[in-house]
């Protein structure tokens, strides 16, 4: 233990971690720059902060303020001591709706305050697009803004008092008329009015450098408001008393439709007169495929909100700026959940921004040109001149060969864009240091400020003088000397900056590509690029219940990232953590020992592999895959934990107790507690858990046994519906492992329904020769049955779930082997259990990337609902006329969607909207030892109460066999499939079949 350390700990009440896990998680804001900190500390209180304070005076070590980690300019690393609010001064300590005042801490988020303040009718009225994350200590430290500056300002506009603890640990509490002013201040001031009151320009977004006008007389002497924005320079924030403004009782949005993003941005404030809320801008690039159905016509769009006492009043707001924009097209909306999906396009567009198509500006390995970066987030210009500014930018774009996409708060002139420098070759880096310093001259020559929103950090900093001049910055030196004589508190910001290319978190990666499993497709193979995606906009640690995105199945509620740290809130287990930590293995530099390290292992451990950030992340961070890569690299022959063996092989296990016909005599050993205790110690398994039963009779068995129905044609498959030999398509079930072995009942149903709906059903064969007839489950031909050879269809799912990759190729080659004839035919493939649907979507391809017929296989795949809408069109369901709740499972929202399911669901009569979230089994995961507390709290978010409040008529849907489980464990209750659903509600055959165990019902 470092003298540094142990002095820490001596003096503060608070949580100190020097440890590698905890450096290596705050390397990194969501900037392009990276520090490596001596150690992170959470403080209790402001005891603790003066504390901190006075043993990093006295070691000469810095100190940096964090919140949500969020900072675009580098302003939230350090290489001294960094300081988490975030995990206890995160409280609201009061709330004054009489006065529309509240009292927070440093480390309270924004939604938080919004939360309890909109009772009373009231919010605060700066909201950035990371509103979900982002902490009000951030917020004043940056003087962040959002999409209702127009109508309510920054952060400073929305501050009273401040109470601080200087770098020599004097508190102060700061507000007008020089209170809490540190001595020399106000000599400074005083000694330089005329400089103050000529040096800065005019406009609504100028964040850039310190708010030393806002000390002028003229202006209250507001010590507070020119504290905002120094970027935990000047002083520690330790509390704050935050004005409150009162929110409309009603919004509409209005969104209006250009050809391009110039026509928007000349139009933007043409609008401000009618007095919007909001008016933000962005183009058609930004758009993920699928979410532009929800816009008007048009290139580019400006998202403008209105207000009012009613909705009718705001409508007649919207309508006169419809009628007063000269638009292609204009959408009004007055539905809230249709204002949020439209403003979920906006706000995750930093995200996406980073992630760009085609391009060739990249050197080889690095994501093939698709990477685009912050440095120039958020430059602002009087909104008059937007429009030449944009155009300016363009070209100067152009000349140096780079692209971006602007997009932002075009009613304020303040523009968002990410551009694909190139940041990992030094021409590439040379070439961004250029661009950096003309563009600085471009934002000043329209009269417009380096930063207007999140800061100058290391990103503007150095060129401050190009905006101010030298005998201004040597004037912001001299106010951080009175603050911070030392300058302990967040050096290398805003004055005497670091350079603004050096320390890029992209120089210590390594330049050849990682050898890896996975074939990465979208990062051009190469897993530093695949880690690169993670940007650190943390959208991934919200802790309220998720809200979708604009991935594959955002309907309604069912947002799932990121559940472990929902449950935990520490940062090692959200996606940006585990991507953190990953980064420094890559790098080397922290996390010495590589794919064997036991910091990444044991973040990585919480991870349930629900694969919501597939979705939910704007840049789409994909973490299960990346878990999968690293247990696969981590124990290369090395012995496994016991449950990668036990559940990792469990379609083995099972076939084996099938073939042994040993399902009763387990199930009765697992109903004797002694006997299932030592089973589950052996197998690595949760003592919380009960032993799923085995079904006497598996679906392939029963499958094999069934008798051709009444009226069916001959030669029809066992069983078949009357007819359907006939006339129908052919579909192709597969046999999952869970279907197969632990709920046939579900397969049974599915058949049950595919057949009434005019489809012809058959199984994957199961002997591999040339010849044979796509299968029914017993091919057989005497033509090459010597030379066969018997198997079984899986996807692989438990092996690539417990990072056995290896002999998930051996399982999906042998797959492809027997599904080689189906491919041959037009036969679409249907998956009943989520998991293993997006198992073949998406790993199978990504897997097998070296064989054709894992692409084939991988288009083939659709789920139940999706093969009834596609393949039986004209098919009506049974009405069923009832409520539903459940949830969507984690891999159908992240992979497959569930548009088609709600469509089934809707057509067949049940009605209402499945929760988002994650159930918390997840497979393995809630089996695993150790795990049963965050597996339980999981499904207490959102599962567990969504069916505790459910009327008694409403039906339980959970179409995996996870969250069917989870259900019966934890609530007492039986989810069903939707296809057990519907083949109850057939007019026929609703006694027909058999229950799991193979008896008649």
């Amino acid at each position: 233990m470092t003298d540094l350390e142990a002095d820490l700990r001596k003096a503060v009440r608070g949580e100190v971690a020097f440890d590698v896990t905890s450096r290596a998680l705050t390397t990194m804001d969501a900037s392009n720059y990276r520090r490596v900190p001596l150690g992170v500390v959470a403080p209790r209180d402001a005891d603790d902060v003066v504390a901190v304070l006075a043993v990093c005076r006295s070691h000469g070590v810095p100190v940096v303020a964090r919140g949500g980690g969020t900072s675009i300019a580098g302003q939230a690393t350090g290489t001294g001591v960094v300081l988490d609010f975030t995990r206890h001064m995160n409280r609201l300590v009061a709330l004054d709706p009489e006065a529309r005042t509240a009292v927070v801490q440093p480390g309270l988020v924004l939604d938080r305050l919004q939360e309890a303040a909109a009772p009373h009718g009231l919010r605060f009225g700066p909201d950035p697009s990371t509103h979900s994350r982002c902490t009000l200590g951030g917020m004043i430290g940056n003087n962040a803004c959002g999409s209702h500056s127009v109508a309510w300002g920054t952060t400073a506009d929305g501050v009273r008092e401040l109470a601080v603890v200087t770098a020599r640990g004097r508190r102060l509490r700061l507000g007008r008329g020089w209170a809490g002013a540190p001595d020399g201040l106000r000599a400074l001031v005083d000694g330089e009015l005329a400089r103050l009151r000529t040096g800065f320009p005019e406009l609504p977004r100028r964040i850039s450098g310190y708010a030393l006008d806002a000390l002028l007389p003229e202006n209250g002497a507001d010590v507070a408001r020119s504290f905002c924005g120094s970027e935990g320079t000047l002083g520690l924030l330790t509390e704050a008393v935050v004005r409150l403004v009162e929110a409309p009782r009603a919004r509409v949005l209005a969104v209006l439709g250009y050809a391009d993003e110039g026509a928007a941005a000349e139009a933007a404030a043409g609008l401000l007169p009618y007095g919007p809320l909001t008016v933000e801008g962005m183009a058609a690039d930004l758009v993920p495929p699928g979410a532009a159905a929800g816009l008007p016509r048009g290139g580019a769009w400006l998202f403008v909100e209105t207000g009012g006492e009613s909705e009718s009043e705001a409508r007649a707001r919207a309508d006169a700026i419809v009628r007063a924009a000269d638009v292609l097209d204009a959408r009004v909306v007055r539905d809230p959940a249709g204002q949020r999906a439209l403003w979920r396009i906006r706000e995750d567009a930093s995200g996406r921004a980073t992630r760009m198509p085609g391009g060739t500006s990249q050197p080889p390995g690095a994501g093939r040109g698709k990477e685009a970066w912050p440095g120039w987030e958020d430059c602002a210009v009087p909104p008059a001149r937007l429009g030449a500014y944009l155009r300016d930018f363009r070209a100067l774009l152009a000349e140096h060969g780079l692209r971006g996409t602007p997009y932002g708060h075009f009613g304020d002139g303040c523009i968002h864009v990410r551009i694909d420098f190139d940041l990992l070759t030094a021409p590439g880096i040379a070439r961004f240091r250029r661009f950096s310093e003309e563009l600085a001259g471009l934002v000043v020559s329209h009269g417009g400020s380096l930063s207007g929103e999140h800061g100058d950090g290391q990103a503007r900093a150095e060129l401050l003088p190009r905006m101010y001049g030298p005998e201004m910055v040597a004037l912001f030196e001299r106010a951080k000397g009175v603050w911070d004589p030392d300058d302990l508190l967040n050096p290398g910001m805003l004055v005497r900056p670091a350079p603004l290319d050096a320390g890029l978190r992209f120089a210590v990666l390594p330049r050849e590509p990682v050898d890896v499993a996975f074939g990465y497709p979208s990062d051009g193979g190469d897993f530093s690029a695949a880690v690169r995606r993670c940007v650190g906009v943390a959208k991934c640690r919200t802790t309220a219940a998720p809200e979708a995105g604009a991935g594959a199945g955002a309907g309604p509620g069912a947002g799932v990232m990121c559940p472990s740290f929902r449950v935990t809130g520490r940062e090692e287990h959200s996606t940006r953590g585990r991507a953190r930590l990953l980064h420094e293995m890559l790098a080397g530099e922290l996390v010495t020992d590589g794919w064997r390290s036991t910091e990444v292992r044991d973040a990585l451990d919480l991870c349930l592999s629900c694969k919501g950030c597939r979705s939910d992340c704007p840049v789409e961070v994909d973490m299960a895959t990346y878990k999968a890569e690293f247990l696969h690299h981590h124990y290369a022959g090395r012995r496994r934990p016991a449950a990668h063996y036990s559940m990792g092989w469990l379609p083995v296990w099972l076939r084996w107790a099938s073939r042994l016909r040993a399902a009763a005599p387990l199930n009765a050993l697992a109903s004797v507690g002694p006997l299932a205790g030592v089973a589950k110690r052996l197998g690595g398994i949760a003592a919380e858990r009960d032993l799923p039963r085995l079904a006497r009779q598996t679906f392939s068995g029963w499958w094999r046994r069934r008798r051709p129905a009444p009226g069916a044609a001959p030669g029809a498959a066992p069983g078949a519906a009357p007819g359907a030999e006939q006339g129908g398509e052919l579909v192709v079930l597969w046999p999952d492992t869970f279907t197969e072995h632990l709920s046939p009942s579900v397969g049974r149903a599915a058949v049950r329904v595919l057949e009434a709906a005019g489809l012809r059903v058959a199984l994957p064969p199961t002997l591999r020769m040339r010849g044979r007839p796509v299968g029914d489950g017993r091919s057989r031909s005497a033509a090459g049955l010597l030379s066969a050879r018997r198997g079984r269809v899986c996807c692989g799912l438990t092996y690539v779930s417990t990072g056995q990759l290896d002999h998930a190729r051996v399982v999906l080659r042998r797959t492809l082997d027997l599904m080689e004839p189906v491919l041959e035919t037009a036969a679409p493939v249907v998956v009943l259990e989520p998991s293993c649907a997006a198992t073949l979507r998406t790993d199978l391809p990504e897997l097998m990337s070296d064989d054709p017929r894992a692409a084939r296989l991988a288009a083939r795949v659709l789920t139940f609902a999706e093969a009834l809408e596609r393949h039986a069109p004209d098919w009506t369901p049974p009405r069923l006329d009832r409520p539903a709740v459940g949830q969507t499972h984690c891999h159908q929202h992240a992979v497959l969607g569930d548009a088609a399911e709600r469509r089934l669901r809707e057509a067949a009569g049940l009605t209402g909207d499945l929760s988002g979230g994650c159930c918390g089994l997840a497979g393995n995961f809630g089996f695993e030892k150790g795990h049963f507390e965050v597996s339980a709290a999981c499904a207490r978010e959102q599962l567990l109460p969504a069916v505790r409040d459910a009327p008694g008529t409403a039906v339980v849907l959970a179409d995996g066999f996870s969250c069917r489980t989870q259900l019966e464990q934890l609530a007492g209750t039986r989810g069903k499939h939707l296809a057990e659903v519907l083949a109850e509600g057939l007019a026929e055959g609703l006694t027909e079949g058999l229950d799991d165990d193979g008896r008649e019902h």
